[in-house]
């Protein structure tokens, strides 16, 4: 009972994909649907040309992850769904067995990150994480890389120029509670030349250290303002910078 059924599911499968049943004492199958085992666990259905899976199928992997979509030469190659065994799940474009083109990858955790990969991110994407933080810009390589804009789930926004997933470059960084900062970043601080706003418009304006303005850093060093040891102190700190 248990076969009849199987070979009627098969039947009933292979007739939605408008092939014939791959025949299972031919030397090869060709442009026919079958139904196939791995010595590891995997198990494939779907269609075959030249003893490859070629065409719609799906493919269930040993770990519980599973693939349904194009193939192409035994690869994954087309638009297709990857379901993976943690419960991440990618549905878009497929180039030899990786992620290429546009797609959207959701994470178990529920953040979510929809544009271009090759193999990772890579190109114009938006990410929305499950904290609520958004990020909409380029990506290289899995990581923020150029122009870009992070905007917070505290109110906080930073527009401008990333690297290696951090505030690096030119940017602008406003803060929930008014203040803004217009300027030079380096590994998601304040480095280099830029104005910080305060809430109440004073400003600061000059060089910035590590997320410190430079005069500060001479005040807290013990150095007297309005001194001759502050600029000194002060010209020194801008070399390093």
């Amino acid at each position: 009972m248990k076969k009849l059924f199987a070979i009627l599911l098969l039947s009933l499968m292979s007739s939605a994909y408008a092939l014939p049943n791959c025949p299972y004492d031919a030397v090869r199958w060709h442009n026919c649907f079958g139904n196939y085992t791995y010595a590891d666990g995997d198990k494939y259905i779907g269609e075959f040309k030249y003893d490859k899976r070629y065409g719609q199928g799906t493919y269930t992997f040993a770990n519980g992850a599973k693939y349904v979509g194009e193939f192409q030469d035994d690869k994954q190659h087309g638009q297709g769904t990857y379901t993976y065994a943690n419960g991440d799940k990618y549905v878009g474009e497929f180039k030899d067995d990786n992620h290429h083109g546009q797609g959207t990858y959701t994470f178990a955790d529920g953040a979510k990150y929809v544009g271009g990969f090759k193999d990772d991110f890579y190109g114009q994407g938006t990410y929305t994480f499950a904290n609520g933080d958004k990020y909409v810009g380029k990506y290289k390589y899995d990581k923020r890389y150029g122009q870009g804009t992070y905007t917070f789930a505290n109110g906080d926004k930073y527009v401008g120029e990333f690297k290696d997933d951090k505030q690096h470059g030119q940017g602008t960084y406003t803060f929930a509670d008014g203040a803004k900062y217009v300027g030079e970043f380096q590994d998601d601080k304040q480095h280099g030349q830029g104005t910080y706003t305060y809430a109440d418009g004073m400003k600061d304006s000059g060089y910035w250290m590590n997320g410190e303005f430079v005069p500060v850093i001479c005040q807290d060093m013990e150095v007297s303002k309005g001194t001759l040891g502050l600029e000194q102190c002060v010209l020194k700190l801008i070399d390093k910078i």
